[in-house]
């Protein structure tokens, strides 16, 4: 998640909840936020942070984390807030190599691989996307990155059949 705390930029950042849904934040220590709304944790730190603060604004962001693997440029582990489309999240891994196919995505939950339709943009929020799972890019197939190379083959054999032919 993301926190920012307007001119108090040693206490923003990102951090990470642990499995057991629990945030360290500064000056405040660990805080359950495993089943909290966005809104909710926003209201429960202005009210820790008013003991040593004045008047807080907070802003907070949960953030997906995401791996994006496959056919891009810098496969890894990336935090992406959820206005951040699947497009946007494999443009942060670099984008999608010569080889990948753009067209289609793959995701990767529990052992399941279910095809993302790119149609049109879908802002994580409203995908199925969830943190932990993972954005697969496929290779294109061997045929579809060389078709100059087949086309230029099938040319050359249709030349030489021509020659033979011809009297």
């Amino acid at each position: 998640m993301q926190l920012k705390i307007w001119r108090e930029p040693d206490l923003s950042g990102e951090f990470v909840v642990a499995d057991d849904g629990v945030v360290v934040f500064p000056k405040i220590g660990p805080v359950v936020v495993g089943r909290l709304s966005a809104d909710s944790l926003r209201a429960l730190l202005v009210a820790q942070y008013s003991v040593s603060l004045r008047d807080p604004a907070i802003e907070v962001t949960v953030l997906r984390r995401v791996s994006v693997v496959g056919a891009v440029h810098n496969p890894g582990f990336y935090y992406a807030d959820p206005t951040v489309t699947i497009n946007g999240a494999v443009a942060l891994a670099g984008g999608v190599t010569p080889t990948g196919n753009q067209k289609r995505i793959d995701l990767l939950r529990g052992g399941v691989r279910t095809q993302i339709n790119l149609s049109r943009p879908i802002p994580i929020a409203d995908s199925p996307l969830q943190s932990g799972d993972q954005v697969s890019v496929p290779e294109r197939s061997w045929l579809s990155r060389n078709t100059a190379l087949v086309a230029s083959g099938f040319t050359g054999v249709a030349l030489i059949i021509a020659a033979i032919i011809r009297p």
